[in-house]
């Protein structure tokens, strides 16, 4: 098989859904992914299936949900067996590429326990070949800035804290004061500066690039002009409770991230203090963060489109998580709030047979694990067995799948084997550290292993403030949700040999396409099994 298309799939890092100007955000203005979204498909309801950072990136590379990748946290081994979107590409002809980073840790398995690879968390994932090493952290874009001149920090994630205090900076606190690097030498120039070298050279054969930038992950700093190019008064109002100590009495698991978040040198209170305006400029300054990204993916399409390459080139536009940003006064990504899950995908397919689907918002459910089928469809190869998701290529199309999924699911694994802090102060075992959830179009569940849940009605409470689990009023939805987040389960378990028989004539494995029933059977058949009871 012989590549066709280039692919491009860009993820940037903790990035929120709202935060786009082309779904009308009051701030932050977004012009070259809203171009994009214009000549593509921007799905307006796309989850993660997971936090942090590691998970999150394993579900959308394996199309796996968490429950069976089982890569529950930074640092936990991604197993090897698994095959993942840059093994599959290769069989496709392409040799992926990756520039940054995509947070594998490595099967232990697999390697000698003196080999480096098992004391980081940040591996690059099988079948990508790593075009600028040491991008997978801040060293290769270190030994860039020293080679310009700059001092290097001893503690050298130091790099991006501020040497320096701003003039007139003010009460609008630490967020406001750029960075000690010139926004032309920041890590996110860094990485499309390497993008683009690569394109130069071997942009005219069919590549597969997976550019993977950190902004706008924390810590919030930017430089100039980003630091100050939004005005503080002018950002969005939270959504939260009227102080941490109510929102702390929705849930004992809400309550323990309250306590410990602050904890976590990249939350540091002396760096991002719980005081107005100071609050007000953390999220300019991210906003800023976001503006930086957009600008120079706008160099990149451009250059795309002047070689004639844009029309021939797959993108896709995604994050691995969302970002409180003080709402539910929480900074980072491990509650179970839609700030923190709800993330842009943004989806370029090149061709005349897309074109009917170009410039449209879908409404439709979409997850993660979606992106992996889709790409792997797009290029012509059918998804393996292990995948959850499914293509979105109906929808790129301009038409719609006859059977759709009418819930968003994720899950969160807060457990922590290195120190057991959620274990000893929540009394819970460290298999029993989980919840998943199911987000409907009115309700949103939240089912914890050893906890109590969480029922929500988002029509009436969009920001999530009450709980309506112990309500005797709701407890049929209640009830409803619990059965379809068993059945979701059930559904998906871990399926990767489910699909072969052994027979005397040999194996005979049926296709993935032919294994799931369409809706309308499935309703079909509840209709049936009523009009029975109904006449027993």
């Amino acid at each position: 098989m012989t590549p066709e298309i280039n692919v491009l799939i860009i993820t940037a890092d903790q990035w929120r859904a709202d935060c786009l100007s082309v779904l009308g955000h009051p701030t932050v203005e977004t012009p070259h992914l809203d171009a994009l979204a214009a000549d593509g498909v921007l799905f307006r309801r796309h989850y993660a299936q997971c936090t942090p950072c590691g998970p999150s990136r394993a579900s959308l590379h394996t199309g796996m949900y968490l429950m069976n990748h089982r890569s529950v946290r930074n640092g936990t081994p991604l197993d090897g067996r698994f095959t993942n979107i840059a093994l599959e590409a290769r069989k496709a002809g392409y040799d992926p590429s990756l520039i940054g980073y995509t947070d594998t840790s490595a099967d232990p398995r697999r390697h000698h326990p003196n080999d480096p690879a098992l004391r980081t968390y940040g591996g690059v994932l099988p079948g990508y070949k790593q075009l600028v090493p040491g991008s997978e952290s801040e060293i290769a874009w270190l030994r860039h800035l020293a080679a310009k001149g700059y001092a290097v920090p001893e503690r050298t994630f130091d790099i991006y804290y501020p040497s320096r205090a701003k003039p007139g900076m003010g009460d609008r606190g630490p967020t406001f004061r750029p960075t000690r690097y010139k926004a032309e030498d920041s890590d996110t120039a860094f990485v499309a500066d390497r993008a683009l070298d690569f394109l130069r050279v071997e942009g005219r054969r069919p590549w597969f690039l997976h550019l993977s930038f950190l902004r706008p992950h924390p810590p919030f700093f930017a430089p100039e002009p980003y630091n100050a190019l939004y005005d503080p008064d002018q950002v969005p109002d939270y959504r939260r409770a009227a102080s941490p100590a109510e929102e702390a009495r929705q849930h004992p698991y809400l309550a323990f991230l309250l306590r410990h978040f602050r904890a976590r040198d990249d939350f540091d209170a002396r760096r991002y203090p719980q005081r107005e305006p100071a609050m007000r400029q953390l999220r300019a300054t991210y906003y800023g963060m976001i503006a930086e990204v957009d600008h120079h993916l706008g160099r990149l399409f451009a250059w795309l489109k002047q070689q004639g390459l844009y029309e021939r080139t797959l993108i896709v536009f995604t994050t691995d998580h969302g970002e409180q940003l003080w709402d539910h006064w929480l900074l980072g990504k491990e509650a179970y709030f839609e700030q923190s899950f709800h993330i842009p995908l943004i989806v370029r397919a090149p061709g005349r047979r897309f074109d009917r689907g170009r410039g449209r918002q879908v409404a439709a459910f979409t997850e993660s694990i979606d992106v992996t089928p889709t790409a792997l469809e797009l290029i012509g190869l059918d998804s393996p067995m292990q995948c959850d998701g499914t293509s979105l290529a109906r929808f790129l199309r301009g038409s719609r799948p006859g059977s759709w999924r009418q819930e968003a699911h994720w899950e969160q694994d807060f457990r922590d084997v290195a120190v057991g802090a959620p274990e000893t102060e929540l009394g819970i075992g460290l298999d029993e550290c989980t919840l998943s959830v199911i987000r409907g179009e009115r309700y949103k569940y939240i089912h914890f292993t050893a906890l109590p849940p969480l029922l929500f009605d988002l029509q009436a409470d969009p920001d999530e403030l009450t709980d309506l689990s112990g309500d005797p009023g709701h407890r049929d939805a209640l009830l409803e949700c619990a059965q379809k987040m068993l059945s979701w389960r059930m559904a998906h378990g871990e399926r990767s040999l489910t699909g072969v028989q052994l027979t005397p004539q040999g194996p005979i494995e049926r296709p993935r396409a032919s294994r799931r029933l369409g809706r309308a059977a499935r309703n079909g058949r509840r209709r049936a099994h009523a009009a029975k009871n109904s006449h027993a």
